[in-house]
């Protein structure tokens, strides 16, 4: 039986850098001119890095990418200075954290955010103070349903999905659980997508709920397999996921179903944390390219984390969309003509160009509008003895709830 890497471990591992880039990639990436001077542009994120599990990559790598802009001439000259307060998956730490960075410190955006619950509880504050969020990482509903905030990812909701849809038409699966903790309008809105597709499709669905607080990986493993189902998508955050799969492998149940996860379990240190007893059965949506591909920006992300980075900061799919982040209001910033203030950088936002990344399977905006889900398209990647590799190139989640935006 192999036995999880402890999550500090698995952190570590996950941290060290798929492969060593040319710094020149980061500065053209990041900008050219002289180390920025003068009076600081602010810019914060809430993230949920201490709690159940640390979910704080997409703020490290924008991190990283402001201090390479800060090095190569800023926005016009003027450093970013980077905010990042912990919510600890608490939502009054989420509402204070937000508190002190618009009222005290006077951000005029946020950048990089990644938090369960921080959407939920700061949406409403963020349209009333004008404040534009691009969020590394969305995950409740809030994130995505929000005039002011718009994540670079998919969301779980529609990676969860990406992953049944491509076992339904390439593997036969035709019945499914979905397990996911148990926060308000996060782990029931996943599932409630996969059930609103699968009543679509005539697909019989299911869900195990938990308190992501008391993970008992045998009893959700035993809850999943006695109902049945074709395929399990364990739509966990990597350490959640490695002991539910740990338990699944002390029952010996690789072969009694299809394994399958989204983006949050694809990273370099899983298929080392799970094993090779898993080789070759598990399947994981994935919203961004594949960590080792070979576009720009995934080489000046690497470039970037291995120069302005730390040695332990994750090289995974959230530091990819953290870097997105960064990368996009730092060109919406220099492309503001006159003051920078809350409200030209709104409208800054709002109006922007689509961008095209090699990171993702189509153009990203921000846009205007009450709601925001620019990301729609995801691969699929199986984990191998020693990696993973990409077992489907870009295809769209059809999830219902995304008919208005695409009419």
């Amino acid at each position: 039986m192999k036995h999880a890497l402890p999550f500090t471990l698995a952190a570590l591992a996950c941290g060290f850098s798929l492969a060593m880039t040319p710094p020149a990639a980061a500065n053209e990436a990041c900008g050219s001119g002289e180390p920025a001077t003068g009076e600081p542009i602010k810019i914060g994120a809430i993230v949920g890095q201490t709690g159940p599990a640390d979910f704080s990559s997409a703020s490290k790598s924008a991190a990283a990418f402001f201090d390479c802009v800060n090095a190569n001439g800023g926005i016009n000259g003027r450093p970013v200075e980077y905010l990042v307060e912990d919510d600890a998956w608490n939502p009054e730490n989420a509402a204070n954290a937000a508190a002190k960075l618009v009222n005290d410190e006077g951000v005029v955006a946020m950048a990089g955010s990644t938090s369960f619950i921080e959407c939920g509880t700061n949406a409403r504050f963020y349209a009333d103070n004008g404040i534009g969020v691009i969020a590394g990482v969305g995950v409740p509903r809030e994130c995505f349903f929000s005039s002011n905030i718009a994540p670079m990812n998919m969301g779980p909701r529609l990676s969860t999905l990406g992953a049944a849809i491509d076992a339904y038409e390439n593997q036969g699966a035709r019945s499914f659980v979905c397990m996911a903790p148990n926060i308000p309008n996060v782990g029931g809105w996943f599932c409630e997508g996969l059930a609103a597709w699968g009543a679509d499709k005539g697909v019989e669905t299911h869900n195990v709920l938990h308190d992501p607080a008391t993970l008992d990986p045998t009893s959700l493993v035993l809850q999943a397999m006695a109902m049945g189902a074709d395929a399990i998508i364990v739509a966990e955050p990597a350490p959640a996921a490695i002991p539910i799969f740990n338990a699944a492998e002390d029952q010996d149940l690789r072969e009694e179903a299809i394994w399958l996860g989204p983006t949050s379990i694809y990273d370099t240190a899983f298929p080392a944390a799970v094993g090779d007893y898993w080789a070759g059965a598990i399947k994981a949506h994935i919203e961004f390219n594949t960590l080792d591909s070979d576009g720009v920006d995934n080489t000046a992300w690497l470039s970037i984390m291995d120069e302005y980075g730390n040695a332990s900061d994750p090289r995974d799919s959230f530091s990819q969309g953290g870097y997105l982040a960064a990368k996009i209001i730092t060109g919406v910033l220099r492309g503001i003509d006159g003051d920078i203030t809350r409200q030209s950088v709104l409208e800054a936002l709002q109006t922007m160009e689509a961008v095209d990344s090699d990171l993702l399977c189509g153009a990203w905006s921000f846009g205007p509008g009450d709601r925001h889900n620019a990301n729609q398209a995801g691969r699929m990647v199986t984990m191998t003895a020693d990696g993973w590799e990409t077992s489907r190139d870009c295809f769209v989640s059809d999830d219902p709830e995304l008919a208005d935006i695409r009419s």
